[in-house]
């Protein structure tokens, strides 16, 4: 009985990480998608949520926004809403107080809802640069600052 049991041990764990390797995690995707009436929600509503894997879809019209909480990817969640006929492109946006200068013109969009700026790599000033340093110099946080005033 060893052998039989070790055996199917061994065939079990096989079994057991193959079904691992094949389930994909939950997760949450955004996209942007331009609506503009309650048929184009309720199409693009319906598309997403035949999906397999898809558990919830929300859709906010005022934003621009489709919500997809499932088992699903990203692209093909994408594909499928572009099949509908709407311009759709993954959520570009973050909300501004995450942004370290969020009104720099490649994070500031005018088109963004309320509260969001786009999500652009922004250059964070170097601590030696010369106009830094000059900023720093004259300012009420700097306790070596000049008082002259």
């Amino acid at each position: 009985m060893g052998i039989f049991d070790s055996v199917s041990d061994l065939i079990s764990d096989y079994v057991a990480t193959s079904r691992q390797r094949k389930k994909k995690p939950l997760q949450t995707v955004e996209i942007k998608v331009k609506m503009d009436c309650d048929g184009c929600e309720r199409r693009v509503k319906n598309a997403v949520s035949k999906m397999k894997g898809a558990k919830t879809v929300e859709v906010n019209r005022k934003q621009s926004k489709v919500t997809v909480t499932g088992f699903v990817e990203a692209n093909r969640v994408l594909k499928k809403v572009r099949r509908t006929g709407k311009r759709a492109e993954l959520w570009p946006y973050v909300p501004y107080n995450v942004v370290a200068y969020p009104y720099v013109t490649q994070a500031y969009d005018k088109r963004a809802p309320a509260g969001f700026v786009k999500n652009a790599v922004q250059a964070i000033p170097s601590p030696n640069a010369v106009d830094e340093k000059l900023t720093t110099m004259f300012s009420d946080d700097n306790p070596n600052g000049c008082s002259v005033m």
